[in-house]
């Protein structure tokens, strides 16, 4: 009979923040259902004899607590022995994290793991949004500093994004085409997004929850005065907000193709009623900050669409 453990491949608890992470929030409320929760790096995963193990600890989560986890116990464990493992670490995709995608499906088919690791690794975030382009802003993906000034010249305002990177990290407005800012930025990413600046973003982008091919929540993140990052590890406010019948649609139709992925949990976004291209399907974050300003628990959500 499979044990009552959920383990969480994740950065460790001291590097998060208990008053916004999805992580935390996650495992708290699973909890109530005395599961136990093991935490793990993504460094200390192996495979031995076989077997897909862990270097970890067993821990507990309490919000009253100023130190807001306790490690109960260090040890190795059997990873099959998991009813759930979710795939929780910050990007940026790099090879470590592909590696782990690959060490992961050798037991996908005995534990369910939280985002399928075959989907993980084939769905890049960004990339993904090739799809949907004619929801989103004027966009490309490239490399090449010929179709890229020719974007500039096009679009005037732009915004910079490497492709594999995260929470709203290295991303740069740029006002016109400057040469050697821009070589460096591709020496140093490779291929990276470009799209047309939506001046609206000082008003918030709207992030959609999508769990279990379903629509299931949505908050606006207000960027702080003078900043175009609506990142909330980059100081942006959070407010409730309704979306829009196109936003509904567009949701609707990217939850779907998510659900067909094997995607089980996922965040989109929008700014100013377009797609903005980030299609996180890693480590989605937000459940914490939308039951801080509605009392809504999607985390309640999310563990009982998985039958926990």
């Amino acid at each position: 009979m499979t044990n009552k453990i959920v383990a969480i491949q994740g950065n460790h608890p001291s590097k998060l923040n208990a008053k916004t992470d999805t992580s935390i929030f996650l495992a708290y409320e699973i909890q109530k259902k005395n599961y136990r929760i093991f935490y793990y790096d993504p460094k200390n995963l192996s495979v031995i004899d076989s077997k897909v193990i862990a270097q970890g600890f067993f821990i507990k989560f309490d919000y009253s607590k100023k130190k807001f986890y306790k490690i109960l116990k260090k040890q190795k464990l059997n990873l099959v022995k998991c009813k759930y493992i979710l795939i929780r670490q910050d990007p940026p995709f790099n090879l470590e994290y592909i590696s782990t995608t690959y060490i992961l499906e050798l037991i996908k088919h005995k534990v369910k793991i939280i985002n399928n690791p075959t989907s993980v690794r084939n769905i890049s975030e960004k990339l993904y949004s090739v799809k949907y382009l004619k929801f989103m802003p004027n966009t490309i993906f490239s490399q090449n500093i010929h179709e890229i000034r020719k974007f500039f010249k096009k679009n005037k305002q732009v915004i910079l994004k490497p492709i594999h990177s995260f929470s709203g990290n290295d991303i740069h407005l740029l006002n016109k085409f400057k040469l050697n800012f821009i070589q460096r930025f591709i020496k140093k990413y490779d291929y990276i997004m470009c799209q047309k600046y939506l001046p609206k973003i000082s008003k918030g982008d709207k992030r959609v929850f999508l769990i279990n091919g379903k629509i299931c929540g949505a908050i606006s993140r207000v960027p702080k005065k003078g900043s175009y990052l609506s990142n909330m590890s980059k100081g942006a406010t959070a407010k409730e907000i309704q979306l829009t019948k196109f936003e509904k649609k567009i949701s609707k139709l990217i939850a779907k193709d998510l659900k067909k992925e094997t995607i089980y949990f996922a965040g989109i976004d929008f700014i100013d009623q377009k797609l903005n291209g980030d299609i996180n399907v890693t480590s989605p974050t937000g459940l914490k900050t939308l039951f801080d300003i509605s009392k809504i628990n999607l985390a309640k959500t999310f563990w009982k669409d998985l039958k926990a």
